[in-house]
């Protein structure tokens, strides 16, 4: 009597369950890098302070603002900058020095999956940060309810995708996890500079806030502001999210042409 064997393909498993997977491991390998954590959760929740006595220098009656439309803005670009656009930049190189995105390829994951789940951990800390912030800016500041919350949440969900991208830009031109921190200081610098971040392009004489509102955080600080200031026209809500726009794609692409899988050596 013959015996009929069944062959049985091995179960492919799905985007969910490998998305889910690699973070969950982000989150371990995360919770044991003691400066990559402090530089997420604690840097952007007190450098607010410093925009705080910068503020008593400023005319802010005269530009239409108040110092809970400066600071809260501010916390969420410190937010953006310091728990994604750094965080991940470190995260990127480690991970590709360590041959970890090396292995991952191996697999079912695609080149966006794996971007994608080692940003979520970072960009989960950010998100929580901005709610944290804007929580307190209402208890502590007595910021009033944003006329067009819209264009605030609008501001967020852009300045996330685009500080992932443009983490995954840097970490493509940074060799190793020290020169890293070297290659992300002129972004951070020149956002919190020049995107209305400590200084806000309300205050600024109008040829250089023209100039300014170019920079790649500037929309995203600008669609910030207006929502709570709700002076921001359709027009300008329209030009702030076409620069986010033009920022993102770019920046997409420079990931496609110049990320490397590959260790730098």
């Amino acid at each position: 009597m013959s015996t009929v064997r069944t062959v049985t393909s091995p179960s492919r498993t799905t985007a969910k369950g490998r998305m889910t997977a690699l973070v969950r491991a982000e989150l371990t390998l995360l919770g044991r890098s003691r400066a990559t954590l402090v530089t997420a959760v604690l840097v952007p929740l007190l450098l607010p302070l410093s925009v705080r006595s910068a503020t008593d220098e400023m005319d802010l009656a005269k530009a239409g603002l108040s110092v809970g439309t400066v600071i809260l803005p501010a916390a969420v670009g410190f937010s953006l900058l310091f728990a994604i656009y750094t965080t991940l930049t470190s995260v990127y190189v480690v991970r590709r020095e360590e041959l970890v995105i090396k292995r991952l390829r191996t697999g079912e994951l695609r080149d966006p999956e794996i971007l994608v789940g080692a940003a979520l951990p970072a960009v989960g800390i950010g998100l929580a940060q901005c709610v944290l912030v804007t929580a307190g800016s209402t208890v502590l500041l007595d910021v009033e309810t944003p006329p067009a919350p819209q264009l605030a949440v609008l501001g967020v969900l852009l300045g996330v995708v685009l500080c992932v991208a443009l983490a995954a830009v840097t970490a493509g031109l940074s060799r190793t996890a020290e020169s890293a921190q070297v290659t992300s200081l002129p972004l951070m610098f020149v956002s919190m500079l020049g995107s209305g971040i400590t200084i806000p392009l309300e205050v600024l004489p109008d040829r250089v806030a023209a100039v300014c509102e170019l920079l790649p955080l500037s929309p995203v600080i600008t669609l910030v502001r207006g929502g709570w200031t709700g002076d921001l026209s359709a027009y300008e809500a329209l030009g702030a999210i076409a620069t986010a726009l033009a920022w993102t794609l770019l920046a997409v692409f420079a990931v496609r042409r110049w990320f490397r899988w590959e260790p730098r050596r």
